[in-house]
């Protein structure tokens, strides 16, 4: 299991952006980054500064994945047919937790990983609990009934902030869904923007 190691807000301060645009991020009172010397003027970033930068950000998104794995869905990127920068998008949406977040059953990115982690979800039935598990186009996923009802899927349903997006379909059962398809950068809904292409420009250095 890839272990959080570091506040997520914290990460929120050092981009300056509130990247999961969560109503609490103290980005929204403080823009400037945490530590003594966060409200000292920053000089312009070079061209591999703004490459880091945007690593960092998408890194960081989707609960900040290590350096090691991140690396890997780079390396499946350029080796897959299209745009690099595109399917590195696809690769981290496909991710189980980036799944489960999408479709709001739990409130947050990292909750997501715990969620899957303690076997909380099904993928066309069968129990994973894999966080990095690449789902498929087709594939159901659901929260297993006896699950449905804890806190923390509770309190992600009545969220307002995000919706569902509209590639993934509702399935028959209750907390399901299907994805329908790989999205696109621009179809993802990153409440700030994200620039996969310049990853891609950081790791072909």
């Amino acid at each position: 299991m890839t272990k959080r190691a570091q506040a997520k807000y914290k990460i929120d301060r050092r981009m300056g952006q509130n990247i999961w645009g969560r109503p609490k991020s103290p980005v929204n009172r403080r823009e400037y980054g945490p530590g003594q010397h966060g409200q000292r003027r920053k000089g312009k970033l070079s061209d591999y500064g703004t490459q880091l930068k945007a690593k960092q950000k998408l890194k960081g998104y989707y609960g900040n994945i290590s350096e090691k794995q991140f690396r890997g869905y780079y390396q499946e990127a350029i080796r897959l047919k299209g745009d690099s920068g595109a399917n590195l998008v696809g690769l981290l949406e496909r991710r189980l937790d980036a799944v489960v977040y999408r479709a709001k059953f739990v409130a947050t990115v990292f909750a997501a990983r715990q969620f899957v982690n303690h076997g909380h979800v099904r993928v066309n039935g069968r129990r994973v609990n894999i966080a990095s598990y690449q789902v498929k186009v087709g594939d159901m996923i659901e929260v297993k009934e006896a699950s449905r009802e804890l806190a923390v899927v509770m309190e992600a349903q009545a969220l307002s902030e995000r919706d569902v997006p509209d590639y993934y379909e509702p399935g028959s059962a209750k907390m399901s869904v299907k994805l329908t398809r790989v999205p696109g950068p621009t179809e993802v809904p990153y409440p700030v923007a994200m620039e996969p292409n310049l990853v891609i420009e950081y790791y072909s250095r």
